[in-house]
């Protein structure tokens, strides 16, 4: 199973980017994928996660109303477009994914529930 996350960059607080990870290497019906982010002298965190369903989703309390998570089943890439960027966003983002044989009702943000993770890719919010 491999991930590719691409899309990070340098932006300015109030700005966007949007973030894919495109997933490969497997045949299960269904998965789960969660973005989470590494910064330094900070606690790893889950940011928002997907299940089978594109309903089935969740979020940080830190970006909720900021962050949405989305699929493109056809090309099996989750995508999380990130909005009114602060500078506590800047971290290394990440994602992991959980390939299933059955349906994923609630996706949930713990790492340790993900199988595979890929490369991640800097986001940096400075002006």
């Amino acid at each position: 199973v491999q991930l590719q996350a691409s899309g990070g960059g340098l932006v300015q607080p109030g700005g966007s980017l949007r973030l894919s990870c495109a997933a490969s290497g497997f045949t299960s019906d269904h998965y789960a994928i969660v973005w989470f982010r590494q910064a330094p002298g900070k606690e790893r965190e889950g940011v928002s996660c997907i299940g089978s369903s594109d309903a089935s989703t969740d979020y940080a309390d830190s970006v909720k109303g900021r962050f949405t998570i989305s699929r493109d089943k056809a090309k099996n890439t989750v995508y999380l477009q990130m909005n009114s960027l602060k500078p506590e966003d800047t971290a290394v983002y990440y994602c992991a994914i959980r390939p299933s044989m059955w349906y994923i009702f609630s996706c949930g943000r713990e790492l340790e529930r993900y199988d595979y993770w890929g490369q991640g890719t800097q986001v940096t919010v400075s002006s």
